[in-house]
């Protein structure tokens, strides 16, 4: 069982994705550790308290 209609769609999947996955290997910008980025994020929120909600807060 595949979620493509076709296994040509299903390829065509495949190739591109193998493509974007390539392009981002190749990329050669600096890259940014997820430790960083999380660090930055949790700057930028506790400098704006309550102009950001998570969706389903409350539950």
């Amino acid at each position: 069982m595949s979620e493509f209609e076709t296994e040509e769609a299903a390829a065509a999947y495949e190739r591109w994705l193998a493509e974007k996955i390539e392009a981002a290997r190749q990329d050669a910008r600096a890259r940014v550790l997820h430790e960083d980025s999380m660090a930055r994020m949790r700057a930028r929120l506790a400098a704006a308290p309550g102009t950001i909600t998570r969706p389903n807060a409350g539950r």
